[in-house]
């Protein structure tokens, strides 16, 4: 039985349910959005290993269906966007009981669980957008729902400047369907290979190729197109930051980017098209992981630390992925450029548990002691334990030190920059990694260890149902780099081959 439609149907159902049932029963939006993504996540987690599927909409087959795709890539991303949004919701049973109108809230969450899942599985470009829109509409919405002054203005530029981005992207849709024909991303494919599989790509695709880069690349919030993060972060509920940084840049931004230019327009060998692309990427990459970094520096807020840590960490994905396009765009050896992407994906899944342990684990210091200025805080290990516990091993893992999963994709995307000849490139990465090292460093020395001083002195540790989600992702950072081999070979590999085999892809759709 084909499941990949419940991936969107079962959040859209709970998205609709919620507000409904709220007006009569309060607690519907915690128990439907639990059921919901444990559900969701059960069936994520069960399709590691499961052979690609392709359903079409109504029964209604190619050209005329609308085509919904699972493969290695999307199953990666289906187990980051349901299992985070699954931990999200339990710690938000608790964190969010100080809101009113919860079941807007839940209704809103579960919009952006569906709209995630529905670009992850979308086989055609305008479907794309349209669940993008959907995801970034609810985000918008839970970043300013607080609906105080600094809440409602990072809601308020969030929405400005994802407009601007999904009229980019908008726009490059209808360039690719005016050139090719057809919105079906694998019919498009076929017909850009076949029409301008030349030396030189066409120039309106090349175009539709720019805005593509640029409107996704401000959904992932790359430099320089990252000025919406810094605010939105801190600005929304702990949960809702998690999210955004864990699995919503990466969803919307960072998975599209790797679905449209490798199974779209493909990186030819010898096409200088390609090797533009391509370098763009590694250009964005760099950018955000010296900028993201020096940035966070010199922050004393918490959770706009974190906000300026995202932007650094999701340059290192990107990275990964712009070496790899770099190398085939060159006609390089094809095991380096997979030895490239899979590090990118591999800082994709785990930036997704320590960022989002990171947001968590600040929503609780948040709560428990009143205030996010790192200033006013020391010593929290002795009233906080679990949240220092947990809180410690994330930053360990996203500075990248051994054997923490943060550590072996750094390493992946490094020793790859190297084999590819991008010395200076490798340089910037590794003298980045120990920046990243400093800033998390700072956050240990005044918030976690030290003397119990500040708002820190009549804090208590968060219950139960907010910590345990803390402990599940550290498991999770800890196991993802002492299992390495069990994870690269069930996830990353086939997730790496989904993106490099763009006809098998084309093969899967079209039969």
């Amino acid at each position: 039985m084909n499941l990949v439609p419940l991936y969107v149907a079962i959040p859209l159902l709970a998205a609709f349910l919620i507000p409904l049932l709220g007006m009569w029963w309060k607690k519907s939006g915690e128990v439907l959005a639990t059921l919901s993504t444990v559900l969701l996540s059960v069936m994520a987690i069960a399709s590691i290993g499961a052979p690609a599927v392709v359903h079409h909409m109504g029964g209604w087959p190619f050209p005329e269906g609308i085509a919904i795709v699972s493969d290695g890539l999307a199953v990666l991303l289906l187990i980051a966007v349901n299992v985070v949004g699954f931990l999200c919701v339990i710690f938000s049973l608790k964190y969010m009981q100080e809101y009113t109108g919860l079941p807007k809230y839940y209704g809103l969450f579960m919009l952006m669980i569906a709209g995630m899942n529905g670009v992850v599985v979308s086989g055609d470009l305008f479907n794309l957008f349209v669940f993008l829109e959907i995801a970034s509409i609810a985000s918008y919405a839970l970043v300013a729902f607080g609906v105080e002054a600094d809440e409602l203005e990072a809601g308020f530029k969030y929405l400005v400047l994802g407009s601007v981005a999904s009229i980019m992207i908008l726009f490059a849709v209808g360039t690719v369907y005016a050139v090719t024909g057809t919105l079906n991303m694998a019919d498009a494919a076929r017909e850009i290979a076949s029409r301008f599989g030349g030396p030189e790509m066409n120039p309106a695709l090349l175009l539709a190729a720019a805005f593509f880069l640029m409107g996704f690349s401000l959904k992932a919030a790359l430099v320089p197109f990252h000025a919406w993060l810094p605010d939105a972060h801190p600005s929304a509920p702990a949960p809702i930051s998690a999210m955004l940084s864990g699995v919503v840049i990466k969803s919307l931004g960072i998975y599209a980017i790797c679905r449209i230019f490798f199974h779209v327009f493909g990186f030819a060998a010898g096409n200088p098209s390609s090797v533009i692309i391509a370098n763009a990427m590694i250009a964005f990459a760099i950018l955000s992981i010296v900028i993201g970094g020096l940035l966070a520096i010199g922050q004393w807020d918490l959770k706009r630390l974190l906000a300026y840590s995202s932007i650094g960490q999701i340059g290192y994905v990107m990275l990964g992925i712009g070496i790899g396009a770099r190398v085939l765009a060159t006609g390089g050896a094809r095991s380096l450029a997979a030895l490239a992407i899979l590090g990118g994906l591999f800082h994709l899944i785990n930036h997704a548990a320590f960022k989002s342990l990171l947001f968590l684990s600040s929503g609780a210091i948040q709560q428990a002691t009143g205030t996010r200025d790192m200033k006013r805080m020391g010593g929290l290990k002795e009233r906080m334990p679990i949240t220092a516990a947990t809180t410690n091993l994330a930053a360990l893992s996203i500075a990248g030190v051994p054997p923490f999963s943060g550590f072996w994709s750094k390493l992946v995307i490094i020793v790859a920059a190297v084999k590819a000849g991008h010395v200076v490139i490798s340089s910037i990465a590794i003298a980045m990694a120990f920046v990243t090292l400093v800033y998390y460093v700072k956050l240990q020395r005044e918030v976690l260890f030290g003397a119990v001083r500040g708002a820190v002195e009549k804090a208590r540790e968060v219950p139960a149902v907010m910590y345990v989600p803390l402990i599940i992702l550290a498991v999770v950072c800890v196991g993802f780099g002492l299992l390495y081999p069990v994870v690269g070979a069930r996830i990353l590999e086939p997730a790496t081959d989904a993106l490099l085999n763009g006809a098998e892809y084309i093969k899967l759709v079209l039969g």
